[in-house]
């Protein structure tokens, strides 16, 4: 970590573990995007059930529940590194046992089961995954340079939520399995450049597996209340407002398009996002960050109306744009106010908390828009949860006077 100099914008890269966490995280990243829209638009065109998707977010969500309780303390107390090689290798075999489905003729309307528990079991392993390598991280670039790497690699991640989505749709004429075997071969790159990792965390003290040391995460969210108005902002924004699982209901009957239509839509947030990240990356916020915060919660709710009203696949595009960029940038202000602020010591149990209220709560929305949707249709679903979007940032702007007043990522 003494290699110095230059800092800001491309440095971070100077550093080789960064460099292999981020392309690690990248692939592994491609690979579930890849997955996700090939799981949601094969479970649409069997079933066209609008609850059907939302069930592949509750599959999704529900291992991280019970999970979050101790992928926390798995995360302080071992090595971070194998915990995401091990990951992603349980990520492999979903997208095995998915193409042995398909191979076998075993994914029918009335037999969905096997898809729905294969989502459980990768959504275990993301589970694993997401507060080990947010820890990791950490420990990868000095405090000083850390805004930076957590912009360079969310912009890379959504790189991959960009392609792994267009790729997804654009690999379903070669066959149905194709994206499913894609995704494998993302998964098991993953694993071999983990590996190349040497960075190790500070050693901690020797942790038992205790309630309390348990539930310490949340109890050191309760007591910031900066972190805490942060998380739970985005948690009910993307609880409420998440509009991802009504994609293919839009692509297919109100765009009347293919899978690359459903394809496009889910890159173009992603592509908002490498813009607004890219920004950051290289000219990180120097002041006002609680603020801006609360105002791209805003726009992300206002862009939320503006799709779920738009007709033609092209402003729902526009929409999404903008909303992915807004979003980005309340991403970058979190992830950076929560890492910053918390010790070395305390990372993987606050990861893990972080990653069930915010993480997790996309896949749960998805299940929420999805059963909504079956009751009241795709669009009020949408108008309805961007209007919550814009109710909970001007409420939580009350609710956490210090966050609204929050200069400076660093306190």
């Amino acid at each position: 970590m003494s290699e110095a100099t230059p800092r800001g914008g491309r440095a971070v890269f100077r550093f080789h573990d960064y460099r292999a966490y981020v392309s690690s995280r990248f692939l592994w990243t491609l690979g579930l995007q890849i997955q996700n829209v090939a799981v949601a638009w094969l479970v649409y065109s069997i079933t066209n059930d609008p609850f059907a998707l939302g069930l592949i977010g509750l599959c999704a969500f529900i291992p991280a529940v019970p999970l979050s309780l101790v992928t926390g303390p798995t995360a302080d107390r071992f090595d971070r590194r194998i915990i995401l090689i091990v990951s992603c290798v349980v990520m492999a075999v979903g997208s095995g046992i998915l193409t042995a489905l398909l191979l076998a003729g075993a994914i029918e309307p009335a037999r969905m089961w096997p898809v729905y528990a294969t989502v459980t079991l990768v959504g275990a392993a993301r589970a694993f995954a997401n507060p080990a390598g947010q820890a990791l991280l950490t420990n990868l670039v000095p405090d000083d340079e850390f805004p930076s790497a957590v912009a360079w690699n969310n912009s890379t991640n959504q790189m991959a939520s960009v392609g792994g989505p267009a790729l997804g749709g654009l690999l379903f004429p070669f066959g149905t399995m194709v994206p499913f075997i894609v995704a494998f071969a993302c998964f098991i790159l993953a694993v071999l450049i983990t590996v190349t990792i040497r960075t190790r965390p500070p050693r901690a003290e020797k942790i038992r597996a205790t309630w309390s040391v348990i539930v310490a995460g949340y109890k050191f969210i309760w007591s910031r209340p900066v972190i805490l108005g942060a998380i739970t902002l985005d948690l009910v924004a993307v609880l409420l407002g998440g509009a991802t699982a009504l994609l293919p209901i839009f692509a297919k009957d109100i765009f009347e398009t293919g899978p690359w239509g459903l394809g496009v839509l889910r890159s173009m947030a992603a592509i908002g996002s490498i813009c607004a990240a890219l920004v950051l990356a290289n000219y990180p916020l120097r002041g006002h960050v609680g603020r801006t915060m609360f105002i791209c919660v805003i726009i992300y709710g206002c862009c939320t109306i503006g799709f779920g009203l738009s007709t033609h696949i092209i402003p729902a595009a526009l929409f999404l744009l903008v909303l992915g960029a807004a979003d980005m940038v309340s991403v970058v202000i979190r992830q950076s106010l929560i890492q910053i602020e918390t010790p070395n010591e305390m990372r993987g149990r606050v990861m893990a908390v972080h990653t069930i209220l915010t993480g997790t709560s996309n896949q749960l929305g998805e299940f929420e828009s999805g059963t909504l949707a079956y009751f009241i249709g795709a669009v009020p679903t949408v108008l309805f949860g961007g209007a919550s979007a814009i109710v909970a940032s001007l409420l939580w702007m009350r609710l956490f006077p210090d966050l609204r007043r929050r200069e400076k990522i660093s306190g």
